[in-house]
Formats: C-alpha cells, structure tokens, sequence
C-alpha cells in the first residue's frame, strides 16, 4: 500500500468524517462506499438506480454490517436542485460519481448525458458550495483528451472532444474549476482511465468491455471487437481509483484546482485483453479457451489509443497504483466466479 494511502486511512480511522457519495448505487460509487465504511467513516449515498443497482448497496451491508448504522441513502436525482442541497447538509467530503458514462449513449442521446453529467454536477457542487463542505472532488474522464496524439496524455495537452460524452466532462473541468475560483470551494477532478473491477455491470447495450466480454465468454457467445483490436487503453482496477478519491479528499490546499490522470500509466491492446480475459476463465475450469473474437468497425467517437502519465498524481496525491491490469482482472474474474457461483445456488 503507498505510504501517503496508508497514512491518509490510519488518519481517517482515527477521526471519523462525513462523506457524500453521488452514485452510490454504481460500480465505483459502492467501491467507495465500502472502503469508507470499513474505515469507520459515515456515508451519504445519492442514487436515482438509472444505472446502479440496489444489489450493489445490499451487497456492501452485507460485506459491512457494522457500517448499516453509519450509512444513509437518499433515492434521488441528481437533476434535482434541492435534493442535491439535502444530501450536501452536514457533509465534509463530496465524492460525486453520478454520470451517464458510455460514448455510443452520449450519441444516440446527448440532451439526457448533457443534462445528468453537467446538470447534475452543477447541483452538486452549488449545494457543496452552500453547505460549505472541505472539499469537492469529482469523476472526469480520459475521453477529455480527444484527437490529441501524444503519447502519454497528460493533464496540460488535451484536444478536440470526439462525443458529447466528452464535452460534458470538459465542462465539468470548467464548472468545478470555476467555483474554486469564484467561491472558495476546494475542488479536484480524476480522470479516470477505463477503471474495471467488482460490481461493474455485464449487462445492456452500454456495458463496459471487461464485464461485456466476461459475460459473453461464460455464456458462450461472442464477444465482439471494434475495429483491428490494436486500440489501447490505460484499463486500471478499481482499488486504484478507491485510492485516489481518499487521496485527493485529504491532499494539500496547494493541490486543489486541478485536475489528475488516475490509471497504471500502462497501456494494453483488446486483443491483449481479450486474451487476458479468456486464459483467466479457463484457468477456472470453463470451456473458452478456443474463442476468439469477431471484429467490427471502428465506432464513432472512440479514441484509437489512451496511456495515462500518472506524474502529477503521483506528486501532488501521492498515488501509486496498487494494481496492474493483470492482478486486476485476477481479482475481478475471482469476483465474477464467486458471484455467478452464488447465483446458481440462490
């Protein structure tokens, strides 16, 4: 565990704070969640289910029941102006994570991921900002760096946004930053890179590759390629992006203002991954070891490569991913296994 992650929980154990979770209910949001928890901190979680479930939330109880006393949930939208100024009541710590992710969604249907992922954040942050909360720190996105071509993105050389996806994450950037400056809000955005792991969900037309693919192998379909499958991405296990959030909630004022890469800084191929994913199952005992994929088009929007540089993270969080990709999907295919195991004997 890096040094500053186990400082920052021993801290927190010791002087327990209040946290809102916007997106409690999702993949990353229930991660938070119960790390926060086990810590001994309380939660305020804000999920409207649009794409989190109430699964994740039981399971996270379940996991932590000493935490059941410490957690409140509040059903609701982010769209709603006072419901965010409800939730933001008492607060220390905002970790908003509510967003239509997915750039095929953002195309076929820009006004609803306009209106949740920069509706929605500018709630959050005016009811932060009334509540007069520590600090702000909030989901952006590797889609910001666009058509930019130099290899690894870092936080100063973005490009053109390729979806309206990405546009709302650069004018999340802007809104965030934006209220440090006028109102004294301490804000931090991570750019998450393509982050996997437990409780991310397999299933709909906006699914994620990772579960996609798990999914599909077990079931025995296809999983599906788009374009050449030499597209890369910086995939990073979710445990990384836990620790980021604890990071940025407890860094310096000196650090605030700014936006940070969370990722390995590593980059890996579809074709890699797929192979990755496949030789992981077999090694359980399914039948896949003789799938192979099919190969489609190119999808609009869809950058050809991403690699983080995690220096400025690495600097001013003192984060160090815990995980590569390839400890990662090792916990998140045993995490699949467990599960789908669980669900044949209910």
């Amino acid at each position: 565990m890096p040094d500053r992650y186990e400082q920052v929980r021993g801290d927190l154990s010791a002087s327990p704070r209040v946290w809102l979770i916007t997106g409690v209910a999702g993949f990353i949001g229930s991660n938070l969640m119960a790390d926060l928890l086990s810590l001994g901190q309380t939660v305020v979680g804000l999920d409207n289910f649009a794409t989190g479930h109430r699964k994740n939330l039981d399971d996270v109880l379940s996991r932590h029941p000493e935490g059941s006393g410490r957690f409140r949930f509040i059903e609701g939208d982010v769209r709603d102006p006072d419901t965010c100024r409800a939730a933001c009541s008492g607060v220390d710590f905002v970790l908003h994570q509510a967003a239509l992710g997915s750039v095929p969604r953002s195309i076929a249907d820009p006004s609803t991921s306009a209106r949740v992922n920069i509706d929605g954040l500018l709630n959050v942050l005016v009811g932060a900002r009334d509540a007069k909360v520590k600090r702000f720190v909030f989901a952006s996105s590797s889609s910001v760096y666009g058509d930019a071509r130099e290899l690894p993105q870092r936080e100063d050389r973005v490009g053109q946004p390729l979806s309206p996806y990405a546009v709302t994450k650069v004018a999340n950037e802007l809104f965030a930053t934006v209220f440090q400056r006028t109102y004294e809000l301490e804000i931090i955005g991570l750019r998450y890179f393509n982050v996997f792991g437990p409780r991310q969900d397999p299933q709909g037309p906006y699914a994620a590759v990772i579960p996609r693919w798990v999914a599909a192998l077990l079931a025995g379909d296809a999983c599906r390629i788009y374009g050449d499958g030499e597209t890369s991405r910086d995939f990073s296990y979710v445990a990384n992006a836990v620790q980021a959030n604890l990071l940025a909630a407890t860094a310096p004022a000196e650090a605030t203002g700014q936006m940070y890469n969370i990722a390995c800084g590593e980059s890996t191929s579809l074709n890699t991954l797929f192979r990755l994913i496949r030789d992981g199952l077999a090694r359980f005992g399914n039948r896949v070891q003789d799938a192979e994929p099919i190969y489609d088009a190119f999808r609009p929007g869809d950058i050809p490569r991403s690699l983080a540089d995690i220096t400025k993270a690495q600097r001013y969080l003192g984060y160090e991913p815990a995980y590569d990709v390839s400890d990662g999907l090792a916990n998140t295919l045993d995490w699949y296994m467990q599960s789908r195991n669980a669900a044949g004997r209910s």
